[in-house]
């Protein structure tokens, strides 16, 4: 079996276990949430070891250097294998995931979009009836 030279991105990062479906890596990197040496890219530019991306998942924001390729996405401890996370980002997380510990962000407790006929009544009575 040949050694890899180059993946392309959106199947590394879901080899590498950073996102659970191919689409879902083609789509954080088609929005931009997935950085080459801090450029923009396409899903279909490949990897190869040594680059440096920069992953946004959700809240959290990944640095980190390939070592490996892979087209298959194998178990957790092998998947880790593919990259090195830089120090600064570690640090970075575990102080943001700390923050969101102690404080929630309030937006983030919304679930819908905007309010439904009855919240509109509800926000309607409590600023103009209800306190008055």
């Amino acid at each position: 079996m040949t050694e890899l030279q180059a993946v392309r991105i959106d199947k590394w990062l879901w080899a590498a276990r950073f996102f659970k479906t191919r689409t879902l890596a083609q789509e954080a990197v088609e929005l931009g949430r997935v950085r080459l040496d801090g450029n923009r890219i396409k899903s279909s530019r490949e990897v190869k070891p040594g680059d440096r991306l920069e992953i946004t998942r959700g809240e959290e924001k990944f640095t980190v250097f390939v070592e490996k390729l892979s087209t298959v996405r194998g178990p957790a401890p092998v998947a880790q294998t593919l990259y090195r996370e830089t120090d600064e980002s570690k640090i970075l997380r575990e102080e943001n995931a700390a923050i969101r510990k102690l404080a929630a962000e309030p937006a983030l407790s919304i679930k819908k979009g905007r309010p439904t006929k009855r919240d509109a009544r509800r926000i309607r009575y409590f600023t103009r009836e209800g306190f008055e």
